[in-house]
């Protein structure tokens, strides 16, 4: 087979430019459908399925006993720093005024357990939730099963 030849002195032949067109049109009308398909809810369903904004679920029955801050001193000699502990207790509505009666057992149990802590223990970033823990745990014991749901720390800071 003979390779057929072109003159040489023809022109190249110019390359449409209508297919790159017709692709990008495309590209643009099926892009804003499914935009527009999703943002209405045609096609994952709408945003606030079955939550009407007026009816909100109602709060849980709980309450919020303060406890009072507490200033530890921590180390000796030298190295002592202190540690601003305040917290709140979340409770359910009607134990508020028995873990209240309570808070000075509470408080009692707080302060002897923050001294026992290792400051090094204290500079470590995940302490406060294994501390908040621990608190949590013994605030329970001290009050009771199912009275305290859980111990709220409004301040820590380690001076």
């Amino acid at each position: 087979m003979a390779d057929v030849e072109e003159p040489k002195d023809a022109a190249p032949r110019k390359k449409s430019g209508k297919p790159l067109i017709i692709g990008l049109v495309l590209a643009l009308l099926l892009g804003g459908g499914g935009f527009y398909a999703t943002w209405s809810g045609l096609i994952l369903g709408p945003a606030d399925a079955g939550h009407d904004p007026a009816e909100a679920d109602a709060l849980p029955d709980i309450a919020f006993v303060p406890v009072d801050p507490l200033v530890i001193t921590l180390g000796t000699g030298e190295t002592v720093r202190h540690l601003r502990f305040t917290s709140q207790i979340e409770v359910a509505a009607p134990h508020a005024a028995e873990v209240q009666l309570l808070l000075p057992r509470i408080m009692d149990v707080l302060n002897g357990y923050m001294r026992a802590v290792d400051v090094q223990q204290l500079e470590d970033p995940a302490a406060l939730v294994r501390i908040r823990a621990h608190l949590l745990r013994r605030i329970q014991l001290v009050t009771g099963e199912g009275r305290v749901r859980d111990l709220l720390v409004t301040e820590f800071v380690l001076n």
